[in-house]
């Protein structure tokens, strides 16, 4: 039944220890598991120890992971027993790390290097001011320090120390300050500059004098590192190669995944048991993914364990998923809970059309969904909230907010708000109506259909009672009759005391009913805000027949109208679900059930 939420079906799996890493990742590709450990197996805990795995694996990526090839596309191997695969391919890292480390140092040690030539580079070449003999400035010491500084660029006045001379230099737009002074000193602007968020860098220990021949010598050594850089880059691809790196990382990625998204498992000497949900009610889609790699297992789905609540699934057309996610801002509906997806994907577009009525607004908000939806899922709405609005469009007999070039099949707004007011009223009891139905079938889904019709019943038909009387008062007395069955019905629930329970129904009562009418009298809304849009429309129009150049005026249309489809489209969508949540959900939903979260799959490597 498409109303009701369907419970995620229980299920056990036992399978081949050395088999269990393939099987989840069989499983997770399905899309249609969620795993929750539960067992009475006497079993020791395997995760605790792939965890381990998967911690040293990250400590070594934070060193190496950029000196190492990616990923391979899957796990070398998933058919040996998760630990050993874990254990071999760590094996495999830490024989490269202890090859790679000398190459890996030397590297650094280049990039380093090449950094604080390509900021010498920067200024001598750009340099606008006579520079000091730079072979003179690195020669320094033992007494004296010198230092070269890129500054930051919002550098304004810094605190030097008396003691150090200094020249601040402009190079391409940026700005280098250079220091001589005592070391301490030294040491102190250091400290200070590094706050200011300058960049130190080292000057080679032989520049010659000339600026000229201190470039090209910057120029030469820069290509030298990245001649030796290359070789060593081709060294450690040669050792990964042979190392297995990539094989290796697919592994541990596999591990990391195991131990990021399962739970505990039990696993015997040679046995896993797998637990957990599915959305696959039979079966059938878990089996043969199973078989289809060949994996050895048995499937079984018992009754749910005692204590454990399942997550809920909702199997709505496709058509109608879109609207799952009203429901979804107020939670989950449980499975004793009805699901209003489906009378969502009619009410809502009504709504939406009504209060936004033009047959070429409404395409180009249809046309904005199709575009759009594959970026931004919920903007999928405005495809039937757009036809819906191209539909009324042609019952008002509005096009780009122009009433001049179509009849109206039905009414224009404008010269008749009355009407309009009335049917959305009418409209919003038939919502609430819908909203008490839902109610009174999730009582008897409950197994308390008795006291629905006992009291609640009461109630729908003072409800029914007061909509009528606008059209005829003598309805009046449906109301009567109704507050005194449900002051009879709740004094029956309650033997102990039926005068004071059945008194005390009363002000519940008119509560709920004063609820009722303030819920039916806010859908007067829809009526007002398609009054608001036609009359936006119409004073867009009058400013634009006003104008006299035909040029001038299509434009003021063009842009009037891109304005309102822009500022109505949000407002109106945001007043569909206010109406929708606020007036519709609260006569029934609570939103207290658990969804269905799918284990993801493995990450794939780009």
């Amino acid at each position: 039944m498409l109303l009701r939420p369907a419970s995620a079906t229980w299920f056990e799996l036992l399978t081949a220890r050395d088999e269990l890493g393939r099987a989840l990742r069989i499983l997770a590709a399905t899309g249609q598991i969620e795993l929750e450990a539960h067992s009475d197996v006497s079993s020791v805990h395997l995760l605790p120890q792939l965890r381990a795995a998967v911690d040293e694996y990250r400590r070594l990526s934070q060193r190496y992971a950029e000196h190492w090839p990616a990923p391979a596309a899957t796990p070398a191997d998933t058919e040996r027993e998760l630990q050993d695969i874990a254990a071999a391919a760590l094996e495999d890292l830490r024989a490269w790390a202890v090859s790679a480390e000398p190459l890996v140092a030397r590297l650094q040690q280049l990039a380093n290097e090449r950094s604080a030539l390509e900021l010498l580079r920067g200024l001598l070449a750009n340099a606008v001011t006579t520079l000091p003999n730079l072979s003179l400035f690195v020669a320094t010491g033992p007494v004296l320090a010198t230092r070269a500084y890129l500054l930051a660029p919002d550098s304004k006045e810094l605190a030097i120390p008396a003691a150090v001379l200094t020249q601040r230099i402009a190079a391409g737009g940026r700005d280098y300050l250079l220091a001589v002074g005592a070391g301490e000193s030294i040491q102190g602007l250091d400290e200070d500059l590094s706050a200011h968020k300058a960049r130190q860098f080292t000057l080679p220990r032989e520049l010659p004098a000339s600026r000229a021949a201190a470039l090209a010598q910057a120029v030469a050594r820069c290509q030298e590192i990245m001649g030796e850089s290359h070789e060593l880059d081709s060294e450690l691809a040669r050792l990964s190669a042979s190392h297995a790196v990539g094989a290796a990382r697919a592994d541990l990625e596999f591990i990391a995944w195991l131990a990021d998204h399962v739970p505990e498992l039990a696993v015997s000497e040679r046995f896993a048991w797998v637990t957990g949900w599915t959305s696959d009610p039979a079966g059938g889609a878990l089996q043969r993914a199973l078989d289809g790699a060949h994996v050895h297992f048995l499937l079984r789905f018992p009754e749910t364990p005692q204590g454990l609540i399942g997550p809920v699934v909702l199997r709505n057309p496709r058509w109608v998923q879109p609207f799952e996610l009203f429901a979804r801002l107020l939670g989950m509906p449980a499975a004793s809970e009805a699901d209003p997806s489906l009378i969502l994907a009619v009410v809502a577009p009504l709504m939406f059309g009504f209060m936004f009525g033009d047959l070429a607004q409404g395409a180009v908000l249809a046309a904005a969904g199709v575009l759009l939806r594959r970026r931004y899922p919920a903007l999928a709405l405005l495809i039937p909230g757009g036809i819906a609005a191209m539909v009324f469009g042609l019952l008002f007999g509005s096009v780009f907010g122009r009433e001049d070039v179509l009849p109206a099949l039905w009414l224009r707004p404008l010269e008749q708000p009355l009407t309009l007011l009335r049917v959305s009223l009418a409209g919003g009891s038939v919502i609430v109506l819908i909203g008490l139905a839902l109610d009174a079938v999730q009582h008897a889904w409950a197994g308390r259909s008795r006291l629905w019709w006992s009291t609640r019943a009461g109630l729908v038909l003072c409800y029914l009672g007061m909509i009528a009387a606008m059209f005829d008062t003598r309805t009046l007395w449906a109301c009567l009759i109704g507050l005194l069955w449900h002051g009879v019905g709740t004094g029956a629930q309650a033997p102990a005391n039926r005068l004071k329970a059945a008194g005390a129904s009363l002000g519940e009562a008119a509560e709920i009913l004063l609820q009722l009418f303030v819920n039916t009298l806010s859908f007067v809304r829809i009526g007002a805000f398609a009054l608001a849009h036609a009359g936006l429309a119409a004073a867009i129009g009058g400013l634009a027949a006003g104008i006299t150049s035909r040029p001038l005026s299509w434009l003021l249309l063009l842009l009037g109208n891109a304005l309102i489809i822009m500022i109505e489209g949000v407002v109106v969508g945001i007043q569909t679900t206010r109406l929708v949540l606020f007036e519709f959900f609260i006569r029934f939903l609570r939103g207290s059930g658990r969804p269905f979260r799918p284990l993801p799959g493995p990450a794939v490597p780009p």
